[in-house]
């Protein structure tokens, strides 16, 4: 069964990606790069999923998922990856949420395979959680990771 097999009212499918992330309630999630494109039936489903509201960059929490919505005219993807990386806890993940070929600020795939090692990444899985957005999974590898 693909991920397009969800129920075809649209309703149940952006909740069930969202549960797809892997998040657990009590989870705190950064999000950044919100903007009025971004999916608000994703966000909510989210929210839903860890029973919490999001902190933005300016928090001072250690968070376990940031959410990074991103499109190519937002700057320098390794930047945006090193200033998500100060808040992240060890073992954190980041969802790096970029729109869908063919849509407005489309991030092609080789930049993201090509500045997540530079930051530290790796790259993991990609999903497909909207219409218009596709999630790809990075993590700080364990030989990377700081003790």
């Amino acid at each position: 069964m693909s991920a397009t097999a969800d129920h075809a009212d649209g309703k149940s499918g952006v909740p069930n990606m969202a549960s797809r992330l892997g998040l657990e309630a009590g989870w705190v999630v950064q999000e950044i790069g919100y903007d009025d494109d971004c999916d608000d039936e994703f966000r909510d489903a989210i929210r839903e999923v860890t029973g919490e509201a999001f902190v933005d960059e300016d928090t001072d929490e250690v968070v376990d998922v940031v959410l990074l919505w991103f499109r190519e005219d937002d700057g320098d993807l390794v930047d945006a990856f090193f200033d998500i990386l100060t808040d992240l806890k060890a073992g954190g993940v980041v969802w790096l949420l970029t729109p869908k070929v063919g849509r407005d600020g489309y991030v092609e795939t080789s930049d993201i395979t090509e500045a997540a090692p530079v930051a530290g990444l790796a790259t993991t899985s990609t999903l497909s959680v909207t219409d218009d957005w596709s999630a790809t999974k990075l993590v700080v590898p364990k030989s990377g990771r700081r003790g």
